[in-house]
């Protein structure tokens, strides 16, 4: 995944969204040609990909490919959390 870039003064806000625990701050980002990671310290690896799921979910993305889902589910009207390639050889495929 490819750092963000952001301003320096766009650290405070980071910063603060740390202090508060928040997960909207765990990421990488490129300030001034420094690349700065955060992340929470000691993870199993099915925490991270956990974390990553969950973030790619909420963005709308396949969480096998990260593609832009745009298919919805009728029945809770949200977006489907695979793409239809991956609706197809996964959710279909066991049926």
């Amino acid at each position: 995944m490819k750092p963000k870039s952001i301003k320096p003064d766009e650290l405070n806000k980071i910063f603060s969204e740390l202090k508060k625990g928040e997960e909207s701050a765990i990421g990488s980002y490129l300030v001034k040609g420094v690349r700065l990671q955060i992340s929470k310290y000691n993870l199993s690896g099915a925490e991270r990909v956990q974390l990553l799921y969950k973030r790619r979910r909420a963005q709308g993305l396949c969480i096998v490919c990260g593609k832009k889902v745009t298919k919805k589910n009728p029945s809770t009207d949200q977006l489907y959390r695979l793409c239809e390639e991956h609706r197809n050889k996964i959710d279909k495929g066991t049926k």
